[in-house]
């Protein structure tokens, strides 16, 4: 009996132990272990917001990121400007010597980085003490920004009041600038403008004419949000004080000197390699063409033609005891007309007349860098014999 019950134990499912179906039914519906497998696939929306950036976030301000962020940085292409580093280094140059006569002290500037990127993103992570000014390249027809840091812009303050050198720097206050003080900030600025119209000198002549100096970026807009820029940051130091200063030009300013600045170095010319030319030249010179010797053509009515077959004769009007008057061309383009007769035993064209146009409508340039022969080289004579395959 006990083995009987046992039996009817194990054959009944109980109230903790669940059939087989029960269990598979409850692995479909998302209960009992199936539940922990889905969850570890699924999302929560916590990880959805941060692949996404919050797109579908109700709040004003939200940050950029994740799947937004890259599909906004596919909408700019950068190009790549070597000549632009050569400018900035003429720049560091330049200014370091200006600034030790403009503030009679020790000055090394350093240019620490010289990058790629939106204007937005840019103007986004500028701190709110800089100082923005705006100036405007006259040639180029475009604007561009120089930023002074807090500690810059202080630090010229102190030091062309007469601030005692090695006294320390003057802490950082947070006030607005008074106009004694913004006048002392804008000559400095249209100090470093001068000196980077004269970096420019090399890939063409501007003018950088100081606009504005304003406190807030939102003020200091020259470009849209989306549009690139070149952002490039000097570090200057002045005896126990120093700052940082950033020149930030939107490419469109770029845009009349552009092929310039993508030059590899200084004088390159695109196009214009010497030694390939004088080779492509002398290839051409040596190069094998075909002339073909027209003794005469006639016209001829186009049923004449396709009703030509094998043993059909075409009659010419030509005279076998006169001098034969011929046409040379080349890929049916004329060149020179002649007298058909024979040198050595061979058949050759005296060349009477040239058809091809005259010297004097080709350019001293064009005869020059092709090594054209005078057409008086290629008259009639015994030395103007040339052996052809006549037609």
């Amino acid at each position: 009996m006990a083995d009987e019950d046992e039996q009817g134990q194990a054959g009944q499912p109980t109230a903790d132990q669940p059939d087989m179906g029960e269990a598979e039914s409850a692995a479909t519906t998302g209960s009992g272990d199936g539940e922990t497998v889905d969850e570890d696939r699924a999302l929560d929306q916590s990880a959805i917001d941060a692949m996404l950036g919050d797109t579908f976030s109700n709040s004003a301000l939200r940050e950029e990121s994740g799947m937004e962020r890259i599909i906004k940085a596919g909408f700019v292409a950068y190009e790549r400007m070597p000549m632009l580093e050569n400018v900035f280094d003429r720049l560091v140059r330049f200014l370091s010597s200006t600034l030790r006569g403009f503030t009679n002290d020790n000055v090394d500037i350093t240019m620490e980085d010289m990058r790629s990127l939106r204007f937005g993103d840019y103007m986004s992570g500028v701190p709110t003490s800089s100082l923005f000014s705006v100036f405007r390249a006259e040639q180029w027809r475009n604007y561009g920004l120089v930023i002074l840091d807090s500690d810059l812009s202080y630090a010229i303050v102190d030091i062309l009041m007469g601030a005692i050198p090695g006294r320390g720097a003057k802490a950082v206050e947070n006030r607005p600038h008074t106009a004694l003080e913004r006048a002392l900030i804008e000559k400095l600025v249209v100090i470093t403008l001068a000196d980077l119209a004269e970096a420019f000198t090399p890939v063409g002549k501007v003018d950088l004419s100081f606009e504005r100096l304003e406190v807030s970026s939102s003020l200091a807009v020259i470009a849209r949000p989306s549009n690139a820029a070149i952002a490039a940051k000097f570090h200057i130091d002045m005896g126990d004080r120093s700052g940082n200063m950033e020149i930030v030009i939107p490419y469109a300013t770029f845009e009349p000197v552009r092929e310039k600045l993508a030059q590899q170095f200084m004088g390159e010319n695109f196009g214009s390699d010497s030694i390939w030319e004088n080779h492509l030249i002398s290839e051409i010179m040596e190069t094998s063409v075909t002339v073909s010797t027209v003794f005469e053509s006639s016209s001829f009515p186009l049923s004449q033609i396709l009703a030509l077959k094998k043993g059909s004769v075409l009659h010419l009007p030509c005279k076998a005891d006169a001098p034969h008057n011929v046409r040379m061309e080349c890929d049916g383009t004329p060149l020179f007309e002649g007298t058909l007769g024979r040198l050595h035993n061979m058949q050759a064209v005296r060349i009477d007349q040239r058809l091809i146009p005259p010297e004097e409508d080709l350019t001293p340039e064009l005869l020059a860098s092709l090594g054209a022969i005078p057409a008086e080289h290629h008259m009639a004579g015994q030395e103007g014999l040339h052996h052809v395959s006549g037609k």
